[in-house]
């Protein structure tokens, strides 16, 4: 027989068993969810750090929008991942050449970079995918909330699907909040009456065209064809007493009255227009497209507008001849509709 110690022994043993299987089931679910959406939270700040006599405080910043340059991060691999200085880690971002337009998804895993004056840190992936060719490019920085399939992607070192390319007024813009062109040229009245210390003159309303000349009523003057006269009726039978008869009298044919002479159409008076044509062409205008700071950009522009390049200083200007104030209208519309925003119409010197 047992004694009552096996007996207590054997009990503990049988009710082990069932809390030894729920903890390993819970410890499986646990690795589950942490291997799903939930590897994205908690979110991490960490404490205020410094890189080159610069304290950086992490933040959870919603709207975050900057530009900057990005450098090249050995770790990651081949996943499209970067280190940032300030935003929680892990967050997601949107990263923009703003030499090429092109726009990738970033999932944001690491502080960094801990040198330089870099604002993100990619992965070789990331820079692959981007299409970057320096090891310094210029780069905009956007938060973004991606959907959970886009954020599995990149927790799994895949790539989530490439953005719509930026347009090339929008590139220019935040070129120019980087610092990498120079700002747009004021127009020459505005910046002779700024110097001056007067207001600026009034915008030249554009000329009203001449009203078209009213068209003449053309009227049928053609005359009315003159009633036929009625025929004379027959003569009578002469009695039978008389012996001879009397000739019948002659039809009296009725001459055809003239026909008046139509009268000429009065020619519509000329349009003016020749002479809005002729003030027009007495001025010529030149569309001012934007000024560059190298000569190969100068010159895509000038082939995306039609214009031509010309160097003022250090930079490169590009400029599209207009002879009427018409042409440079239909000019200023074409550089606008290619992305120079910035784009104003000036008087040929």
């Amino acid at each position: 027989m047992k004694s009552a110690a096996d007996r207590l022994r054997l009990t503990a043993a049988a009710l082990a068993i069932p809390l030894m299987l729920g903890c390993g089931t819970a410890h499986m679910a646990l690795a589950q969810a942490v291997s799903g959406p939930a590897a994205d939270y908690p979110m991490v700040l960490g404490a205020p750090f410094a890189v080159g006599g610069v304290t950086y405080t992490p933040a959870d910043t919603m709207n975050y929008d900057a530009v900057g340059y990005a450098v090249s991060d050995a770790e990651g691999g081949g996943g499209i991942s970067g280190a940032h200085r300030t935003l929680p880690l892990p967050s997601y971002v949107e990263v923009t050449s703003l030499d090429s337009g092109r726009t990738i998804l970033v999932r944001l895993e690491r502080r960094g970079p801990m040198e330089g004056d870099g604002l993100v840190a990619l992965s070789p992936g990331a820079i692959a995918q981007l299409g970057l060719s320096g090891p310094h490019s210029p780069v905009r920085v956007r938060r973004v909330n991606p959907p959970e399939a886009e954020r599995a992607l990149l927790r799994n070192g895949q790539q989530a699907p490439a953005r719509m390319d930026t347009p090339p007024g929008l590139l220019t813009a935040l070129k120019r909040k980087l610092g990498i062109l120079p700002p747009a040229e004021p127009k020459p009245e505005l910046l002779a009456a700024a110097l001056a210390g007067k207001q600026p003159p009034a915008p030249v309303p554009a000329p009203t065209p001449p009203a078209p000349a009213p068209k003449p009523v053309v009227r049928n003057t053609t005359p009315m064809p003159a009633p036929r006269p009625p025929a004379p009726s027959a003569p009578s039978a002469a009695p039978k007493a008389v012996a001879a008869k009397a000739p019948a009298p002659k039809p009296v044919t009725p001459r055809p009255e003239p026909k008046a002479p139509a009268k000429a159409e009065p020619k519509p008076a000329p349009k003016a227009e020749h002479q809005a044509t002729a003030s027009a062409h007495s001025t010529a205008y030149v569309v001012q497209v934007g000024a560059f700071s190298t000569r190969a950009n100068a010159d895509k522009a000038a082939r995306e507008v039609g214009g031509t390049v010309a160097p003022a200083g250090k930079f490169f200007r590009v400029r599209i001849a207009a002879g009427s104030q018409d042409d440079a209208k239909a000019a200023l519309g074409k550089a606008k509709r290619a992305g120079y925003a910035d784009a104003q119409i000036q008087r040929a010197p």
